[in-house]
């Protein structure tokens, strides 16, 4: 068998399994033209780096339905469900410096939001873009929630390797992937604890 075929048919078979997943699930259908093996978005994830899975989990926490609980000693954001269970997705959180704690809610939400860096990371890092349009580079990634009025947000990254460790100004990372489910299944007004 040539290499063509081969590669055609492993394409066609990966395009009926995006297929079918996006009838089960309908987030799956906006996620379904960037399922490319081992990336996220389009970004080659460095080697060695293993992504923290989706998954739902049993949760004890005594916080209501629909209620984000991010735990940065974790680095872990739960989704609370009904029937005590949660959404668990795998984050990255403040470096040590800029971790913080409270409770805020979803304020706005954007989808590929354009960034422009707080006047506190341009003083410490004077060689950032000033404006940064939405978009694959962008180190907001795919989705934005804005937390209250604060300068915090949880958001996708361009970063993939840095889910899962201490690494940013005090946004909550995620993966593109998961911030896209995270996205539409939250709405504005959503309730948000910071742990």
């Amino acid at each position: 068998m040539n290499t063509l075929f081969k590669s055609l048919l492993l394409a066609g078979l990966g395009a009926v399994a995006c297929a079918a997943a996006a009838k089960a699930d309908p987030v799956a259908a906006s996620l379904a033209s960037f399922a490319v093996p081992n990336s996220s978005y389009g970004r080659a994830v460095s080697p060695g780096h293993v992504a923290i899975p989706r998954e739902i989990v049993p949760y004890a926490g005594n916080h209501a339905p629909g209620t984000i609980v991010v735990v940065s000693a974790e680095r872990r954001l739960y989704l609370v469900l009904e029937g005590g269970k949660a959404m668990r997705y795998g984050v990255g959180v403040g470096r040590p410096g800029f971790g913080w704690t409270g409770t805020h809610t979803i304020t706005m939400k954007q989808e590929w939001p354009d960034w422009r860096p707080p006047a506190a990371m341009l003083k410490r890092r004077p060689d950032l873009p000033r404006f940064m349009k939405g978009g694959e580079d962008n180190p907001l990634g795919a989705r934005a929630m804005y937390l209250g009025s604060s300068i915090y947000r949880i958001h996708g990254s361009n970063e993939p390797e840095s889910i899962g460790h201490a690494v940013s100004s005090g946004c909550i990372r995620m993966l593109n992937e998961d911030v896209v489910d995270l996205y539409g299944r939250v709405k504005v007004g959503t309730r948000v604890v910071v742990l």
